[in-house]
């Protein structure tokens, strides 16, 4: 599947992933290859995307919202730090 993260000001990461949890509003949770399309609001805290090789890409976010639909995920951040 396929991930885009994106700030008001540029676009940060894109690439083909295994897996990402984000922090959700009522807790975090993961989306998987074949997740059913959902469009959540994100809180403050990390982003850990395991990549096509299983390595962990991680990000701090203070915010956002995140929309999957047919194994592509937006996530739209109001800012975002790599950690």
């Amino acid at each position: 599947m396929k991930i885009e993260i994106i700030t008001p000001d540029k676009s940060i990461y894109s690439g083909e992933i295994r897996s990402v949890r984000v922090p959700g509003r009522k807790g975090s949770f993961q989306v998987l290859k074949d997740h059913a399309p959902i469009i959540s609001t994100l809180d403050a805290g990390p982003v850990v995307i395991a990549d096509e090789q299983g390595a962990e890409v991680r990000f701090d976010i203070t915010g956002g919202v995140i929309e999957v639909k047919k194994n592509m995920i937006i996530l739209l951040a109001d800012s975002v730090t790599r950690s």
